[in-house]
């Protein structure tokens, strides 16, 4: 990742690098109308870890065949995946090709990479302390994601039948 650093004017910054790669993927769901969040994180990023995160979204958050979410996510390999296994209750809606940024979920990643851009670690414990306290951080703070991820053009929450 391309992040703008402080360094002296005509001066290189200089940045510590180990050329040894571990990999740990977050995996977010915000409500852009709340900004209520869901985090995970998993060592993978495919259909069956994705499904891995729906089953466990849909459990946490009560969702189940009575009690519905929509998703919109983007054409990623592993969200359109001809195994992915969908909980009861949850429909994906796919938005148009080479779109990521009309995904509300896409304006997550630049708030939760503030901590680590930049950082080497010493192993993928380090990293994953740092990410799970700042998937805290954000999910503490609903109008900040709100703010990030409630476009203009989003549709209002659909009320109840009770209250219509």
């Amino acid at each position: 990742m391309v992040r703008r650093v402080w360094a002296p004017q005509g001066q290189r910054p200089i940045a510590r690098v180990e050329r040894r790669y571990e990999w740990l993927y977050v995996y977010g769901f915000v409500r852009p109308a709340t900004g209520q969040s869901w985090w995970c994180l998993l060592p993978r990023v495919n259909a069956a870890a994705f499904a891995v995160a729906l089953a466990t979204f849909a459990r946490d958050e009560g969702i189940d065949a009575a009690h519905r979410a929509v998703l919109v996510v983007d054409r990623a390999g592993w969200h359109i995946a001809h195994d992915l296994a969908l909980p009861d209750g949850i429909d994906l809606v796919l938005l148009p090709s080479y779109s990521p940024e009309l995904q509300p979920a896409e304006r997550l990643w630049a708030l939760l990479d503030e901590p680590v851009a930049n950082r080497a670690f010493a192993d993928l414990g380090a990293l994953e302390d740092v990410l799970v306290e700042r998937c805290r951080v954000l999910e503490a703070d609903p109008q900040r994601l709100k703010a990030h991820t409630h476009f203009h053009w989003w549709p209002a929450d659909p009320q109840p039948e009770s209250l219509q």
